[in-house]
């Protein structure tokens, strides 16, 4: 029989309040907060190193907090990436940021989901990966719903709600997000 931390991450209902899985919260939720404090003056090293304990590699994202996250390891950082203010990502199952992407304050990633049968509900949950490609800017506020994925070099307008797959090079925006444009090689 699977572990509940192995269901999780297969997108299978699993209970989230099993034993390990709220460890590993736990232990992310203190991560964050030690990031969440660091002074503005403190060192690359320093916020490098908090970064890669909490997600399991090393990485070059810079984060401005506050940051929040369920557990971290789930999320596969590119180069380059920036988080402005308030970001959060629920990490419940796989989350794959490409090179370069730029989080605008408040954006949202949540790969969990719930039963809609509320006994079900009380019981289980589950998660779909989300995947962001490279050079996508993400603006202020967006949510990027569980089991998207946003194609290389796309931007999501501020506010957007994005519910279902955005291609390659497109401007999207709205709620739900839709695509309005291409983006024309400057």
């Amino acid at each position: 029989m699977s572990s509940e931390k192995a269901k999780m991450l297969a997108g299978e209902p699993y209970d989230a309040f099993d034993p390990q899985l709220l460890e590993e919260r736990l232990r992310a939720r203190e991560l964050c907060q030690q990031i969440n404090t660091l002074s503005p003056r403190c060192s690359d090293e320093e916020r490098l190193r908090l970064a890669a304990e909490l997600f399991g590699a090393a990485t070059d994202v810079y984060i401005t907090p506050p940051f929040y996250c369920d557990y971290g390891t789930n999320i596969k950082w590119g180069h380059k990436v920036y988080l402005n203010f308030n970001c959060v990502i629920l990490d419940v199952n796989e989350v794959i940021i490409g090179d370069r992407v730029l989080f605008g304050p408040g954006v949202h990633i949540y790969t969990a989901t719930h039963p809609l049968d509320a006994e079900e509900r009380r019981r289980v949950e589950s998660g779909k990966p989300v995947r962001i490609g490279s050079d996508v800017w993400l603006g202020g506020g967006s949510i990027v719903c569980p089991g998207v994925t946003i194609g290389d070099a796309s931007v999501i307008g501020a506010g957007s709600v994005v519910t279902r797959d955005i291609p390659p090079g497109v401007l999207a925006v709205g709620n739900p997000c839709r695509v309005i444009r291409t983006i024309a090689a400057e």
